[in-house]
């Protein structure tokens, strides 16, 4: 992920006054603050005025803790914002509020004549001179007829706002055997989901959590109630050190909002949970994108998400060429086994001469990978990548050792997560039986879909591909 600094556009640094409209409070937020705060420092030279509501649980405070002035409005009314642009003749103003909308601005515009740059991450019409989607979803072809034809648009990950505190050098981490988990579910809570969680996580055992919070959260007295005897949870309160409790951790459970920006440029696994409707985009592409995802809380599909994310973490890949002579023997008794035999392309039964010497040829090769997948003691199933280079794609294929059951979503996870942020891979195809529900229902799962259906040997093959989206 860049640096936002990197990419703004630097002639928009030189304005005198930059005027921020934009509120928080315990059913708004904290998110919108939080992200101007981060904007503001872009513009060191010059002069920035929050224009902002004094609602139940803001966090105005931040806003003056940073050096920065407040002007207090009474309402939304727009006749009352064009009177402070006027007052402080701004230059620039950022609207950040999902209450202003494409009216709104075109009536500022046309009374004031400022240059206007609105956030947006839900794809609203707007009036404005830049648009900002700092999301990892964004995706400027989709402004087309929602902002006029010569509105800037900065779109993506290139853009993403990160406090400074992200960019700083953090010690090695120290493992230990306990895993350290960040519950982060928004300043506010807005569905009191803290709690649900913290239940959900009672059931494992050795793992250490830390919950951010800020006192915006109109639960925050319960959950301090909640978390007073238990000895593995500590409360973190208007933290300013959220990038290094991230850092520390081996996974996360965040909403897909600001929160998962930062853990994304952190590298630090997640699951996320989606809880307003804002968030349906960037929900849909980490769905599509194989990432650990709930589209409402549910606490028996997070405690299978923490299962898997858990054995995920313990899960190791070891090559084919790295094996032992039992291991190698083991992995052809499965690759022979009558139930993962039917499902081969080749479905004769595999000799160990034969075996050991595919095993030997892959020494030396970059185009193909055979990995066993072992979770402690235990071994999994095997995956393997065929690379096409030129192509920036692979052919992927798993079984699982067939003494188990359940654990294609592990290897799955596994295997696409290497395939893109180890090898950069863009494309990933897959051929299944048309008749072997089981996988592509699987496939379907991490949003693979079927491109075509071939024929050969009078066996039938589904086609499937799942694209890399810029993750």
């Amino acid at each position: 992920m860049s640096n936002f600094k990197k990419h703004y556009n630097k002639k928009e640094t030189n304005m005198s006054t930059v005027l921020f409209r934009t509120d928080s409070s315990s059913t708004i937020g904290t998110g919108h603050i939080m992200r101007d705060l981060v904007l503001a420092e872009q513009y060191s030279d010059a002069n920035i005025i929050f224009a902002t509501q004094e609602l139940t649980g803001n966090i105005n405070h931040k806003i003056k803790e940073a050096g920065y002035k407040i002007e207090l409005l009474h309402s939304n009314d727009v006749k009352e914002f064009i009177r402070v642009v006027e007052k402080y003749e701004a230059d620039l103003v950022v609207v950040d509020n999902y209450e202003i909308d494409y009216k709104y601005e075109q009536i500022l515009k046309e009374n004031t004549n400022v240059k206007i740059l609105a956030f947006d991450d839900t794809y609203a019409k707007h009036y404005c001179d830049i648009l900002l989607n700092h999301n990892l979803s964004a995706d400027k072809s989709r402004y087309k007829g929602l902002v006029p034809d010569n509105c800037e648009l900065q779109c993506g990950s290139k853009y993403t706002l990160l406090r400074s505190e992200f960019y700083q050098q953090f010690p090695q981490k120290i493992k230990t055997k306990d895993k350290n988990i960040l519950v982060a579910m928004g300043g506010v809570d807005s569905r009191e989901l803290n709690i649900k969680i913290l239940e959900v996580l009672s059931s494992f055992e050795n793992v250490k959590i830390n919950v951010i919070t800020t006192t915006a959260n109109k639960n925050l007295n319960e959950l301090k109630e909640y978390v007073a005897n238990l000895e593995n949870v500590t409360l973190h309160i208007n933290t300013n050190e959220v990038a290094k409790l991230m850092y520390e951790s081996d996974f996360a459970i965040v909403t897909p909002s600001v929160t998962v920006n930062e853990a994304y440029f952190m590298k630090l696994p997640f699951i996320a949970i989606k809880t307003e409707e804002n968030q349906k985009d960037i929900y849909s592409y980490f769905q599509r994108n194989g990432f650990f995802i709930l589209e409402k809380f549910d606490a028996t599909q997070l405690h299978k998400k923490v299962e898997l994310m858990t054995n995920k973490l313990n899960s190791k890949l070891i090559n084919f060429t790295e094996l032992t002579l039992d291991e190698k023997k083991m992995i052809l008794e499965w690759r022979n086994a009558p139930s993962v035999k039917r499902w081969m392309y080749n479905r004769d039964e595999i000799s160990l001469e034969k075996h050991l010497k595919y095993i030997d040829s892959l020494n030396g090769r970059d185009d193909k990978v055979y990995f066993l997948v072992k979770n402690g003691n235990n071994f999994i199933g095997v995956v393997n990548l065929t690379e096409i280079k030129k192509e920036r794609s692979a052919e992927l294929g798993i079984y699982v050792n067939p003494a188990l059951k359940g654990y294609g979503t592990l290897l799955m996870s596994k295997i696409i997560e290497y395939a893109f942020d180890k090898l950069n891979i863009q494309v990933l195809n897959a051929n299944v039986y048309e008749d072997n529900m089981k996988a592509i229902n699987l496939y379907k799962k991490f949003n693979f879909k079927i491109v075509n259906t071939t024929k050969d040997k009078n066996t039938i093959l589904q086609n499937m591909e799942l694209k890399n989206e810029n993750r």
